[in-house]
């Protein structure tokens, strides 16, 4: 691949519902660039974007690809983002690095949950947007019904066609360009006049993208007013304004068939024209104090270095390939790069650009390009190289909570021993998947955006040579005490020569959100204060393991009044043992109870599906908090038990077809209904038995 400067550089992000058409627009692109001699198809599983085996085997893609075509002396940098839910993290970081948002609409289901996700992170990062209606081709298309759909959910957005059909569904043939009036068969190369049916809605179309371009520029605007129309040049430039100006909030609209190659050209076309070159962008930067300011444009190769690590894949052949988007500066293979996030030094050996899974050596990347280096020792995603010198650090952006878990466990020893390790290198590369011990259940723990998002770490694990097994895991219960109990509890033990003795009188009682305390209200000497730490140590003993489910004890304290001592026989072990069960009779007097973790959730449905939803969160003991109306869509903000919402989205799913998406985060603890206590505590003990 040759030499690309900054000014012949574009990066886009292909976005949107999964199933809207992205991976195969990209292989009609990859086709009329060149690039490939025949185009790919998913069902085949022969495409250049899901070109990983676990998304030949879905049917689907599972992270971002990065796609670079090479288009009238320009190298447009294009990230096929996967449009599933569960891959929330590859999204917000494709649509971090680029320039411009490709955001592909089915024409047939029209804005989906996917749709609006994507929307949502371009808003965020202020990026331009630009829609291309896909499907034209499929039955019941519409292009006009689409569009409506559009204006109605983001109405804060101007939707301006620039590109409309030729025909529909199965007499789909090709696109009328709105700027010249002429009309462009199959993927578009050749112009042709316009169909004379077509004349009156084109003319229609025409005057409302005029009006558009002459917005976006006083200069145009005046002369709009004055003339009453504008030249295709001016015409051009003031949607070029508009389109690469986010804060206009003006979107260019085209229309696409991919599986058909039909109004790709002209796409193509529009990447060059309506998306910025990458040295106008202002991106976020973290300086050395910590406070947050902007590296501003332009960004050029002699601007301070600074590349953002937005992708991290690990083979077990290939080894470690690191994806980055050069803010500013410019690399060179075989050269040495500071990891300002680590604060240790990289080598480089040679510099890639990726088209899939297919390599290419470059020798250097200019500002604003995007490329892949191999086997860096401390890199991960989320870090920022460049220069000792002159550190400066890309913001990260913020992910959201995982909301899918499960419990691991290795097959063998020699997988036990290697576990923790690729785990962390899969949670380092994606930073929407965690893993952690949890101390509650006693479980390994591996939390992650949903179902297919877990097992894909799981088949990656499996693949880097670690076999693992999964189960639903255990909710992390606590148990405490609502009331005072007291007892008196003596070890007594003799068995020949010297016996063991310790009378320990303890009260137990509620420390609400205080945790665990001890304390001494010995008088008298009963209990010589050396065992104190003894009977400490008894009761430190049965915090973690629980009285009455095994579950840690949280918010007690444990009150020592009275006792005995022998002078012979008394030792630490029998006041250890004595504390121990003593302050266990005592739980049992106090009004034990388990405390659940209760879950505040915030679920996103279609209006017509509130009905349904609602009645689900009772039936898994939900609270609701709260509800809310945007645009067509309902929102529930509810508190609802952990235990009830283990494979919500999963049920989600179900209940909504695709359409209901939902965060979770922590809230609180509070008391688990006796009812359902008695189960818990019977299989627990079920379990200890067996």
């Amino acid at each position: 691949m040759k030499e690309y400067t900054s000014d012949k550089l574009r990066n886009v992000a292909l976005v949107g519902h999964q199933g809207a058409g992205k991976t195969t627009l990209v292989e009609a692109l990859l086709y009329n660039t060149g690039a490939t001699n025949r185009m790919g198809r998913i069902e085949e599983g022969n495409t250049v974007s899901d070109w990983d085996d676990d998304e030949k085997e879905r049917g689907l893609s599972l992270s971002t690809s990065l796609v670079p075509l090479e288009f009238e002396d320009h190298k447009i940098n294009i990230l096929d983002a996967p449009g599933y839910t569960d891959f929330q993290g590859e999204l917000k970081n494709a649509i971090r690095v680029v320039d411009s948002v490709i955001v592909v609409v089915d024409a047939v289901s029209g804005v989906e949950v996917g749709t609006e996700l994507a929307w949502q992170y371009a808003e965020a990062y202020q990026q331009p947007i630009i829609v291309t209606i896909s499907k034209m081709d499929r039955e019941n298309a519409d292009f006009e019904r689409t569009l409506d759909r559009l204006k109605a959910t983001f109405p804060a957005y101007k939707f301006i066609p620039v590109m409309i059909p030729i025909g529909g569904q199965a007499n789909f043939k090709g696109v009328v360009n709105l700027v010249t009036m002429k009309a462009y068969y199959n993927e578009g190369k050749d112009r042709s006049d316009l169909p004379a049916d077509m004349a009156d809605t084109a003319a229609a179309a025409h005057t409302v993208l005029v009006e558009a371009a002459a917005e976006a520029d006083n200069a145009l605007i005046e002369k709009y007013f004055d003339e009453g129309d504008l030249s295709n040049e001016e015409i051009r430039d003031g949607m070029r304004m508009a389109a690469r100006d986010s804060n206009l909030k003006t979107v260019p609209v085209f229309v696409t068939s991919g599986s058909k190659n039909i109004g790709t050209v002209p796409l193509l076309e529009a990447l060059i024209v309506y998306v910025s070159p990458p040295s106008e962008r202002r991106v976020q930067i973290v300086k050395p104090d910590g406070s947050l300011d902007f590296l501003t444009k332009p960004q050029l190769d002699d601007g301070p270095m600074a590349a953002y690590v937005f992708k991290t894949t690990t083979d077990r052949f290939v080894g470690t390939l690191n994806y980055f988007r050069i803010f500013s500066g410019s690399m060179k293979a075989d050269n040495r790069y500071y990891n300002i996030t680590r604060e240790v030094e990289e080598r480089f050996g040679n510099l890639l650009v990726l088209r899939g899974k297919d390599q290419m050596n470059v020798p250097v990347l200019h500002a604003g390009d995007i490329g892949v280096v191999a086997k860096l020792t401390n890199t991960k995603t989320g870090d920022t190289l460049g220069l000792k010198a002159n550190p400066i650090q890309i913001s990260r952006p913020e992910f959201p909570n995982p909301l899918y878990t499960v419990a691991l466990t290795p097959r063998t020893q020699a997988d036990s021993a290697k576990m923790g390790t690729i785990l962390t290198s899969l949670c380092e590369a994606d930073p929407t998947l965690r893993w952690r011990q949890d101390g509650s259940t006693k479980q390994t723990i591996l939390e992650g955006m949903g179902e297919a998002h877990v097992n894909l770490a799981i088949s990656r694990a499996e693949r880097l040579g670690v076999g693992i097994d999964t189960a639903m895991p255990k909710v992390p219960y606590k148990e405490t005490v609502t009331k005072s109990g007291e007892t008196t509890y003596r070890h007594k033990k003799q068995t020949g020569g010297a016996g063991q003795f310790a009378e320990v009188s303890l009260r137990v009682v509620p420390n609400t959100g205080a945790g665990y305390e001890f304390e001494s209200k010995v008088v008298g000497g009963a209990i010589a204060s050396s065992f104190f730490p003894s009977i400490q140590k008894g009761i430190n003993s049965v915090l973690d393991q629980g009285v009455i489910a095994g579950f840690p004890v949280v918010d007690v304290k444990a009150i020592v009044f009275d006792g005995k001592m022998h002078p012979v026989d008394s030792k630490d072990i029998a006041f250890q043992i004595a504390g121990r069960e003593g302050f266990k009779e005592a739980f049992q007097e106090a009004g034990a109870v388990l405390l659940e973790p209760i879950m505040l959730v915030k679920i996103t449905v279609p209006e017509d599906l509130m009905g349904d939803i609602m009645g689900d969160l009772n039936t898994r003991r939900g609270r609701v908090q709260g509800m809310d109306t945007e645009v067509g869509r309902s929102i529930v903000n509810a508190q609802v038990p952990l235990a009830e919402m283990m494979r919500y989205g999963n049920d989600l799913r179900s209940m909504t077809g695709g359409r209901g998406i939902y965060s979770m985060s922590f809230s609180h603890y509070e008391q688990v209904p006796a009812h359902l206590a008695q189960n818990i505590i019977a299989a627990n003990k079920v379990e200890e038995v067996g």
